[in-house]
């Protein structure tokens, strides 16, 4: 019989919630371009998911489970997360390498480095990251403690919220990181509708690529930014959680934001919301096919379908699980610069800030300070990499029945999840990025490099490693279907 399937997954599902605001306080300047330190109040409260999906058929093995943390904060930088996962696993009493922390990648939530504790608000920051690690092993083990049978249904939906990013300023015949009318952005929203057994939602899981930077330089406030908002429309639609999961964000970025306007941002998150539930709306209800039925003769004679149950054997084929965690070696760029560069250069941009600062020259000393800051970050990038002359990149793939979900570290341009999805048309794909950090920082295209692109001069792994990741991913999805 004619049918159209719903690509769907079987698989034990838990989840649990919490609350892990900062204190008003805390230090709060992420954007170099920023004139406050300090977090002034909360916009919107910051949360923290964990929804642990594992094999019907698990054993003790870290290969049937997979415990995924999705985190309302931007990153954090390498010496905090080897200790949020160490800290985690510890207290959950789970192996690490099951463990994903999925950022959300708000700019709004502060910049969590223990470095900066000399800084206005930044004595708050080692008891916050303390306790953060308390809060989310507690809800990994609540999510595990919960674990119910369940199906994941999945649609997608378009949303034009997220756009091309790399824009080139004809005035100042410069590529600048904003929105690129001429670009192409990828609009493509992957929905999963978890339900329980007796059809109950149990979660709405939102894979989308947008950098959430509504708010920028301007914002004094704590906040999730658009993924807030997202959150808060869809949970009072269905009565579930729902979980924002980062894509391919690289080059995407809000179409309207860098401004200081928390109105702006709740506006960017209702516009996702509205396409998530219009994607959900045409789900059919789990355990179903979309069946040709037949001829009825009436004024025309029409053509009949229904929702009609899945017969055993494609059930089964539902609960189908399979995992890998591998790494993938990559090159260092050749042009990667070294500590002592990086310190001259932050030493040089340092001292320019003094000088404006005493000239009075507010606007100078505020473009200084954001050279000073590139340096303090690259600095922390190369501190940390691994030596030799590669990157050992970090992949965890795992297939559910129809679908496949990869997570990986860094922030990827578009390209990643566009090409993999465009390989495997028929499968639902879920791309996390900025999983376990970001060490590598970007990976453009390779046809990004040599243009003075942002992404592309503080990017340390070597042109065309984001296509090698794409080709290694793409290998493996095509030896399991």
């Amino acid at each position: 019989m004619l049918h159209v399937e719903t690509p769907q997954s079987v698989c034990n599902f838990g989840l649990a919630r919490c609350d892990i605001t900062p204190p008003v306080g805390i230090y709060h300047r992420m954007w170099g371009a920023a004139t406050h330190e300090r977090a002034s109040g909360v916009h919107r409260p910051l949360s923290a998911t964990a929804v642990v999906l594992q094999a019907v058929q698990a054993s003790a093995a870290p290969e049937h489970e997979v415990i995924l943390l999705a985190v309302d904060h931007c990153l954090l930088w390498a010496p905090e997360m080897d200790a949020l996962l160490t800290d985690v696993a510890r207290q959950a009493e789970v192996p690490r390498e099951t463990i994903l922390v999925a950022f959300s990648h708000t700019h709004a939530a502060g910049l969590m480095d223990r470095s900066r504790a000399h800084l206005p608000g930044g004595e708050l920051i080692a008891p916050y990251l303390d306790d953060l690690a308390t809060k989310l092993a507690a809800i990994t083990r609540q999510a595990r403690g919960s674990l119910q049978r369940a199906t994941i249904a999945y649609t997608t939906g378009r949303c034009a919220l997220a756009a091309h990013r790399d824009f080139f300023d004809e005035g100042s015949r410069q590529i600048v990181c904003g929105f690129n009318p001429l670009g192409s952005g990828d609009d493509t929203v992957l929905v999963g509708l978890v339900t329980g057994g007796e059809g109950q939602v149990l979660a709405t899981l939102v894979n989308y690529a947008c950098h959430p930077t509504t708010l920028a330089w301007e914002n004094t406030l704590i906040s999730p930014d658009f993924p807030g908002a997202m959150r808060d429309v869809v949970e009072a639609a269905t009565g579930a959680p729902c979980v924002f999961l980062q894509g391919a964000s690289g080059d995407l970025g809000p179409r309207e934001g860098f401004v200081g306007d928390t109105a702006v941002a709740d506006r960017n998150g209702r516009q996702l919301a509205h396409a998530v539930l219009a994607a959900l709306e045409a789900l059919p209800p789990a355990g179903t096919r979309f069946e040709y039925t037949g001829p009825v003769v009436s004024g025309a004679t029409l053509g009949s379908w229904a929702h009609r149950p899945l017969e055993a054997p494609r059930l089964e084929a539902q609960t189908q699980w399979r995992l890998r965690r591998w790494t993938l070696p990559l090159p260092y760029r050749a042009d990667l610069p070294d500590l002592e560069r990086m310190r001259t250069e932050r030493a040089h941009w340092l001292a320019e800030e003094q000088a404006a600062q005493q000239a009075g020259d507010t606007v100078k000393a505020r473009d200084c300070h954001a050279q000073v800051e590139r340096r303090d970050r690259q600095l922390v990038r190369l501190a940390v990499l691994p030596a030799g002359k590669e990157f050992p990149l970090p992949l965890a793939l795992w297939q559910m029945g129809d679908a496949c979900w990869f997570a990986v570290e860094a922030e990827h341009y578009q390209y990643l999840q566009r090409t993999i999805r465009g390989r495997f048309p028929r499968m639902p794909i879920f791309v996390l990025t900025i999983v376990n950090g970001s060490r590598p920082s970007y990976l453009p295209t390779a046809d990004a490099y040599g243009k003075g692109i942002y992404q592309e001069t503080v990017a340390v792994l070597a042109p065309g490693c984001l296509e090698q990741v794409v080709e290694g991913v793409s290998k493996q999805i095509a030896a399991w279907v």
